[in-house]
């Protein structure tokens, strides 16, 4: 990694390959903040936006009819309810990933983060992948599917979601090695195992 005093690690993933617990393995290994949807939206108050908002950020893109949507958007003064854009939602997420990143070494799953902080001499972007079949049974282990059927269809249906979300904003392809510094098989490790890998390549 470039010398920089923040080390910016984010976890790409395919759904149930397990990319949320190597990232908090990872923050607790190194000692750094954790940052997901949630927690991103719970923290954006800090920095005047209204959480709801963000939390509704989910990973889709836009789509033409479904584009708009009500809500609060900016400063929390501001309590008029207005139609607000998937885009307009994306800058407030963005504005806070990067005033998140400004404030010291994290770790932060998803949310075209990598693309954000493409920039950031300390950025390290990680992608977790893993069989098909693996992430199914995976589903059903965390209670998230009571079939193998119904998981699959899960995993295809937020895959799908996260490729055309991470595609439209970021111009690049998701899941393709070459916009990543580091991918690798969840199935294969445990996920303080990763945590362990990609936390040797910090150097923290």
């Amino acid at each position: 990694m470039k010398k920089s005093e923040n080390h910016i690690i984010v976890v790409g993933r395919q759904y149930g390959s397990g990319g949320r617990k190597v990232g908090m393995a990872l923050a607790k290994r190194l000692s750094i903040p954790y940052y997901d949807k949630v927690i991103i939206s719970k923290v954006a108050s800090h920095y005047g936006y209204d959480p709801e908002i963000l939390l509704n950020a989910d990973e889709k893109k836009p789509s033409l009819f479904g584009s708009i949507i009500p809500g609060k958007y900016g400063i929390l003064d501001t309590y008029a309810t207005s139609p607000i854009s998937k885009e307009a939602l994306y800058e407030a997420q963005t504005n806070v990933i990067r005033q998140i990143c400004q404030e010291g070494s994290c770790v932060i799953v998803g949310r075209t983060a990598d693309y954000i902080m493409r920039d950031h001499p300390g950025l390290l972007s990680v992608f977790i992948h893993a069989p098909l079949e693996w992430r199914g049974h995976n589903l059903i282990r965390r209670g998230e599917a009571s079939t193998l059927q119904e998981a699959m269809c899960a995993i295809k249906k937020a895959d799908s979601n996260r490729q055309g979300y991470y595609n439209y904003y970021t111009g690049k392809n998701w899941g393709v090695a070459d916009n990543y510094h580091l991918t690798i098989d969840g199935s294969r490790f445990e996920p303080e195992e990763i945590a362990a890998i990609i936390a040797r390549l910090t150097g923290l």
